[in-house]
């Protein structure tokens, strides 16, 4: 509580300095409940949220746009002809082997691939000017997550989090199903230099995601929960003494508070996960049931029933998609495991009323070239692909962005990889150059030095 009125400082100090002091006594204030609330307690953001929370279907390896959702006719009139310009002189044009049509009233291309989605299609902001720094998996991925790859850098959900906070305080504020184990692993849901109490709570891992899968070691078979508290109390109260004797310890405040967070899930994370109460029709919706669709269709149902009870961020990755050669086959396998998941997803949060603050992001770390490699098959390509957003402020329906006919450069619409993060923390009310962290000397930030928001595909 602030110790003097607004009117007791305007009559004892005088108009100007008397309000300048109660501004500053009340950000005071401020500052000190949010640091009494928890670094987990939902914060305002810096200007009106389009969006509350985020969902990112990140598909590890590399979808080839040119397959799915970038339609390429003189690819494929140029089918088995020399290209002849770059890296890739001499090798042979490979036409998509898939037909592509206009979807829904916005008139997206989209592939046979993704029937399902494509009934999904105005919903879509579709980028197709994407761009990354480099075509390796490694440094692409991480850099899709953190920013930049050549230092350690916290990951955008854990970004997201140190922002904005949780809606719930007995669950993760984020979380990542099934991330990789490779790529930059533990580093893509990581938080590097922020507190410990921002990295995100894997479920899963590595593509594995059983139908009973849940944090691990949440539950203790040894102890009741009244016994818990008990032991929990009283490392607690020597992990403060230590506080107090040492000063300020990062590490030990991340623990204090992240034990805190681990009592707490132990009653309400199973709730959220148990999926046994919904009905037939969501779980055929999300395609579970089927042997196809059953495991991302769980993770995608899982996701929407986290950020409905209060998570704020939740990746869901799908990997596979480093499709070198056999390309008819897997990128098929891979487009069938997800289509009907990410439909029944959008439509799931659209019922709910959801969508409108849900901002959900698909794609991958770059995409593939339009020559052939091993004969049916595509190399990566960092220089132009597609991603997509649907909800959150994003403007629906909207085509963004034009690579070359080949759909090799991007040429018209350009979004880095560092607009793209700029543009999801705008929809979010994050400014990206005021979300900073001091680390190093200097004022860390998701974007490093560069982004810019992409304005023109927001509301």
């Amino acid at each position: 509580m602030i110790p003097l009125s607004r009117r007791t400082l305007l009559q004892t100090t005088g108009c100007g300095f008397g309000y300048l002091a109660f501004s500053a006594l009340a950000a005071e204030a401020a500052a000190k409940d949010a640091a009494k609330a928890g670094p987990l307690a939902p914060k305002p953001p810096h200007f009106p949220a389009k969006a509350k929370r985020v969902i990112f279907l990140c598909m590890e390896g590399g979808p080839s746009h040119v397959d799915t959702f970038d339609y390429k006719p003189k690819l494929s009139a140029d089918n088995d002809k020399s290209y002849g310009k770059g890296r890739l002189a001499g090798a042979k044009l490979f036409g998509s082997p898939f037909k592509f049509s206009q979807t829904g009233h916005s008139g997206h291309w989209i592939s046979e691939l993704f029937p399902q989605l494509a009934k999904q299609s105005d919903e879509l902001c579709v980028l197709h000017g994407m761009q990354t720094d480099l075509p390796n998996h490694p440094q692409a991925f991480l850099q899709l997550h953190c920013g930049i790859f050549q230092f350690p850098r916290p990951s955008m959900g854990a970004w997201v989090l140190y922002g904005l906070g949780t809606e719930n305080e007995n669950l993760p504020g984020f979380v990542s199903i099934s991330p990789p184990a490779k790529n930059g692993g533990p580093a893509n849901y990581g938080s590097s230099f922020l507190p410990a109490i921002y990295q995100g709570t894997r479920i899963g891992g590595n593509g594995r995601f059983g139908s009973n899968a849940q944090v691990s070691n949440l539950q203790n078979p040894a102890q009741s929960t009244a016994a818990q508290r008990k032991q929990l109390d009283f490392v607690q109260r020597l992990n403060r003494e230590k506080l107090a004797r040492d000063g300020a310890n990062p590490g030990v405040e991340g623990l204090i508070e992240s034990y805190e967070l681990a009592f707490r899930m132990q009653a309400e994370f199973p709730k959220v996960t148990d999926i046994s109460k919904e009905s037939k029709a969501t779980l055929d919706a999300y395609g579970i049931g089927t042997a196809e669709t059953e495991n991302f269709g769980r993770q995608c149902l899982l996701a929407r029933k986290l950020v409905e009870a209060g998570v704020r961020f939740v990746e869901v990755t799908h990997g596979g998609w480093d499709q070198h050669r056999n390309l008819r086959a897997d990128l098929t396998r891979n487009c069938t495991a997800v289509d009907k998941p990410v439909a029944g997803l959008l439509a799931d949060l659209k019922s709910r009323g959801m969508l409108n603050d849900t901002l959900v992001i698909w794609g991958g770390e770059f995409g593939r070239t339009p020559t052939a490699q091993f004969g049916d098959g595509r190399d990566h390509n960092a220089k132009g692909f597609t991603t997509w957003m649907a909800g959150g402020g994003s403007k629906a329906g909207l085509s963004y962005g034009r690579t070359d006919d080949y759909g090799f450069d991007a040429v018209e619409g350009k979004v880095h990889v560092h607009d793209w993060h700029a543009t999801i923390l705008h929809l979010l009310g994050l400014d990206h150059e005021k979300l900073t962290f001091k680390h190093a000397g200097r004022d860390m930030r998701l974007t490093d030095t560069k982004g810019k928001v992409i304005k023109d595909i927001v509301t």
